[in-house]
């Protein structure tokens, strides 16, 4: 592919029937039951005979399934070979793990809650489009709702069951890349709590608090489902309302990330941003034995407190949808290390050099005072101009600038 294209997902609203429905959730019900049966006789063969089958062992047996079960042969053979390569991709992701000396976190089977998708891994074969509607094989043609034509060279479908309806997500590789006009401006982006985000120039971009104006209303659905009785129409009734309002907080977020990534794509050609992991920031640190048969938690009653905000902020969404932006446009999106970005004086001296005196801070300071040259800053604003002046370092080398000025690092 060339740096002239990317490749897209395109999401759009199915309009099935109630039949089509009907069909739908069936292919979702045996594809999650294949999964799990595969998954299964994974381990049991590892178990009883120490051998370990592989994804392509599982699929040779894929042509008597569909010969013995006839509901399989009502299934495009490509669906089902995509559920074998989903789950050769967890145990992928597990044997990473172990090597990373992570948490393995075994594959698990799927409840009916946690399949929800299916995939046909090559268009034309068992679906496509035909004057705006989607055609899949063995289950006809399904309405779709258009938001914006398709572009580039569909590759895969991939068919998916949300709150409220049914949608259907296109990849297409070769998408004509979209430059928007090139400002001569750069920017780094620090990603907080105070503020959703801070520009090196100061700015600060805030985020509605979604999720915490919907507590309340979360709260009441969710008491409504535990009242219901287990496995009643009342119960699935309510269990669907609490899914709907989890999902219309989702909406406004992702519309909020997306709007904000085009207004600094807009504005900058090239953006640096710190390379962090959400998952490392909102887990709970690990007890430490204390030396008198107890542990010591870290702080970790502390930082529970800001895991709701941290996830709700949903930093690692945002950066994705920039980086892809910024591709789209011909910009730049660069991570840069986030080691002491926080703790460095970012003050320029008289003679062009950084401060980069190291003050620590509680998470509760919010405002940066550098004891060596007395430069005072907010907090998220210094570590913009630090995340800045790192990537600028080194996309550029030696000398670079800095607010206006030239800045030279210690």
């Amino acid at each position: 592919m060339s740096t002239d294209t990317v490749h897209k997902t395109f999401k759009e609203k199915l309009r099935p029937t109630l039949a089509q429905e009907r069909a739908l959730d069936a292919v979702v019900w045996r594809c999650r039951v294949l999964y799990n049966t595969a998954l299964e006789q994974r381990k049991t063969a590892w178990e009883r005979r120490g051998v370990s089958l592989s994804q392509y062992d599982q699929e040779a047996e894929l042509k008597d399934i569909r010969a013995e079960f006839p509901e399989y042969a009502a299934i495009h053979s490509h669906v089902l070979q995509d559920v074998l390569a989903r789950l050769q991709r967890t145990y992928n992701d597990f044997f990473r793990r172990i090597r990373a000396g992570e948490k393995p976190g075994f594959p698990r089977h799927k409840g009916r809650n946690r399949y929800r998708c299916f995939t046909f891994k090559e268009y034309g074969n068992g679906a496509r489009l035909d004057n705006g509607a989607l055609v899949l094989s063995k289950i006809g043609r399904i309405n779709v709702h258009w938001s914006r034509p398709l572009e580039g060279t569909p590759k895969t479908v991939t068919i998916s069951k949300e709150a409220d309806r049914w949608y259907v997500a296109i990849s297409c590789a070769d998408v004509p890349v979209q430059p928007l006009p090139l400002t001569g401006q750069e920017s780094g982006i620090d990603v907080g709590l105070a503020s959703f985000a801070t520009r090196a120039d100061g700015e600060h971009i805030f985020m509605p608090a979604y999720y915490r104006r919907a507590k309340a209303y979360l709260r009441r659905c969710q008491r409504r489902v535990a009242r219901r009785k287990k496995g009643s129409k009342r119960r699935a009734k309510a269990v669907q309302q609490l899914a709907k309002a989890h999902q219309h907080i989702a909406n406004q977020r992702r519309d909020f990330h997306h709007q904000e990534a085009h207004k600094l794509v807009k504005q900058y050609d090239v953006i640096y941003v710190e390379a962090i992991q959400t998952a490392n920031l909102s887990r709970r640190p690990a007890p430490k034995p204390d030396g008198n048969g107890g542990y010591l938690h870290n702080g970790a009653s502390r930082k529970a407190g800001l895991n709701t905000s941290i996830l709700n902020a949903g930093w690692s969404h945002f950066l994705t949808i920039l980086a892809f932006k910024a591709a789209s446009a011909g910009k730049r999106v660069e991570a840069v290390p986030p080691a002491y970005t926080t703790q460095e004086c970012s003050h320029v001296l008289p003679d062009t050099t950084v401060c980069g005196e190291r003050v620590v801070k509680a998470l509760s300071a919010r405002t940066h005072m550098c004891p060596k040259c007395g430069f005072i800053l907010d907090r998220d604003e210094n570590a913009a101009r630090n995340i800045l002046r790192v990537g600028q370092e080194q996309r550029y080398g030696g000398t670079v600038p800095v607010g206006g000025d030239t800045a030279v690092r210690r």
